[in-house]
């Protein structure tokens, strides 16, 4: 049954739905094994963590970038192998570290986090392999995230801590990159980011972890981000240093790359009505449902010209496209796209031109995979959730 026929079907018994298509979320990590086939990968358990959705990816030999303990344990509970699991966050509690400390790998965030760690290994009688999140000289910024460089090499230098053995790197710099040069560029760094590391310490590394950055194509102007080209950009980068270094595992981390085209978001037309010449469609779930489109709405009334993207709350203006099952020919109409919520900033599109909506007909929102659930507060208001279906490469439904 193809999709739209599904959507239809399942909105006859939902007023708001999210649909996850499993065969987008194969395609997506099929093509990113295809350019990259000597490079481990990470799901940022954060970008959505629907469960049917994790099952997927993990079933694929992806290992979990995890950003809370909850997330470590999601990823344990669904059978993920704690080497396969990266725990990196800043401000973990000490109870963060001791349930992690044997449920994960720990990327500690600070010195004093490495301490922690210290103390923690310490008590059980142990030295305790971890990674340490930097903040490169070659960002050139301050940051809440990670070490700065030179710090860390100070710290190195008078390094007291016996219980931890430091076997990795972390960096992650930027979100939603399309540029490839930019990308190629930013591994390159990191590969000679390995080197001064593990001159510092004397040793060989077990893994580095490169972020990401990959974006994906939110906007119609959007150049799509070319995988192959950036293949062709990091390939003798990538070569050389892996000769030199034989048995580092280089992990890049990826979340709306995977996810984010899988997703579509519905919601079904609860009422219609005429206000001073205004027509307004109301929806069920919209700022509650998929915050998204709303918070688009409201920096657009306060930046008329480009706003900066803040990841992954706001990356454009029209980041979303709104659309109908309704038959192109019907009569089309200027309609206001609001929620069924209490307060006015409700709203998701405003005088758009749409056919002809009637009271129980669907609105689909796409590009609604990633940073889309999660990030929506459905607690306000206390209305019905919606649900998170799941669409297996099998056409079977999974709701959860």
């Amino acid at each position: 049954m193809e999709l739209k026929n599904q959507i239809c079907e399942i909105s006859k018994k939902y007023d708001s739905f999210y649909l996850y298509d499993e065969k987008i979320i194969k395609n997506s990590i099929s093509n990113l094994r295809k350019v990259f086939p000597e490079i481990e990968f990470l799901y940022s358990v954060k970008c959505n963590s629907n469960v049917n959705v994790l099952k997927s990816i993990f079933s694929e030999g992806f290992g979990a970038d995890a950003a809370s303990l909850a997330e470590v344990l999601m990823a344990r509970k669904l059978d993920l192998d704690k080497n396969k699991i990266y725990y990196s966050a800043p401000g973990k509690t000490l109870k963060d570290i001791e349930v992690a400390i044997n449920e994960s790998n720990l990327i500690a965030d600070s010195i004093e986090e490495i301490r922690r760690i210290n103390m923690v290994s310490k008590s059980l009688n142990k030295v305790t392999e971890i990674g340490v999140r930097l903040n490169p000289d070659f960002s050139g910024k301050a940051s809440k995230f990670g070490v700065d460089e030179d710090i860390f090499y100070d710290f190195l230098h008078n390094n007291s801590c016996q219980n931890i053995k430091i076997v990795g790197i972390h960096v992650h710099l930027k979100s939603q990159e399309l540029n490839v040069e930019t990308l190629a560029n930013y591994y390159k760094n990191m590969f000679l980011l390995v080197e001064k590391v593990q001159n510092t310490l004397s040793y060989k590394l077990k893994y580095v972890n490169m972020g990401s950055g990959m974006g994906i194509q939110y906007s119609k102007s959007d150049v799509p981000l070319d995988l192959d080209r950036l293949k062709n950009l990091v390939k003798d980068n990538l070569s050389e240093f892996k000769k030199h270094n034989p048995d580092i595992t280089i992990f890049i981390e990826t979340g709306r790359y995977v996810t984010a085209k899988s997703g579509f978001y519905i919601m079904k037309v609860l009422d219609k009505k005429v206000s001073y010449g205004t027509t307004y469609l109301i929806l069920k779930n919209t700022l509650n449902g998929f915050i998204k489109p709303s918070v688009i709405k409201l920096v657009s009334k306060y930046e008329k010209e480009n706003p900066v993207s803040w990841e992954p709350l706001f990356t454009s203006k029209d980041a979303f496209e709104i659309l109908t099952f309704k038959e192109e020919t019907n009569k089309k109409e200027k309609v206001t796209l609001v929620g069924n919520l209490c307060t006015a900033t409700d709203v998701i599109a405003e005088d758009i031109v749409l056919p002809s909506m009637d009271c129980g007909d669907i609105i689909v929102i796409n590009n609604a995979g990633s940073y889309a659930a999660v990030l929506s507060p459905m607690q306000f208001s206390s209305q019905e959730k919606p649900v998170e279906v799941f669409l297996s490469v099998d056409d079977s439904i999974k709701i959860n």
